[in-house]
């Protein structure tokens, strides 16, 4: 788990909430598709989060959501706080 990525002021796509071994394999299978795009679990008691991707801007953001909602129905921006 990177808890770099989540602290800066870019936006990350989230495609996944569960428990922490099917985090797991969801970020392996994401990683897998997708080695070019960062993706790291984030844990918010008791859910872990799968986060992928570090755009700079919304419109960015949005067209990678596009494209993965067809693998993650459920996928949706996250904008962290700093």
């Amino acid at each position: 788990m990177n808890s770099s990525i989540t602290i800066n002021d870019r936006y990350k796509i989230q495609i996944f909430t569960g428990d922490s071994e099917t985090s797991k394999k969801a970020l392996t299978d994401f990683r897998k598709e997708n080695k070019n795009i960062d993706a790291t679990i984030v844990f918010n008691t008791p859910i872990y989060k799968v986060w992928v991707g570090n755009f700079k801007t919304r419109i960015e953001a949005e067209n990678k959501l596009n494209a993965l909602k067809k693998k993650y129905p459920n996928a949706f921006l996250v904008k962290p706080n700093k």
